[in-house]
């Protein structure tokens, strides 16, 4: 299997624990190198979350455990990086970009 250097997850959490207690437990994980945790939506009973981490041989199945035992779920994984170097996102024009076409119209 290949070496998995980022995962970019959307999670679905309760307030408690917080993220910071969430990126601790995560940190623990010894693939894991580094957390970012952005809350974009709060409702009563729960927050939604971008999760994002790197590390090597990133265990998704390890992650999701951590997660689940926090009180959470991943909706969906929205960005993988894996392999020996890092491949960057290239913006092409289905992502909105009139002025990408490289001739003139």
């Amino acid at each position: 299997m290949g070496n998995v250097t980022l995962l970019v997850l959307d999670v679905l959490k309760p307030h408690t624990p917080n993220i910071i207690e969430l990126a601790q437990k995560l940190t623990d994980l010894d693939a894991v190198d580094g957390v970012d945790i952005t809350i974009f939506e709060i409702d009563s009973k729960v927050e939604n979350a971008k999760v994002s981490l790197k590390g090597k041989n990133l265990d998704f199945q390890e992650i999701k455990r951590i997660i689940r035992e926090s009180g959470g779920s991943v909706h969906s994984i929205d960005k993988v990086n894996a392999g020996s170097i890092e491949v960057k996102e290239v913006r092409t024009p289905q992502d909105g970009g009139a002025n990408l076409h490289p001739f003139p119209s």
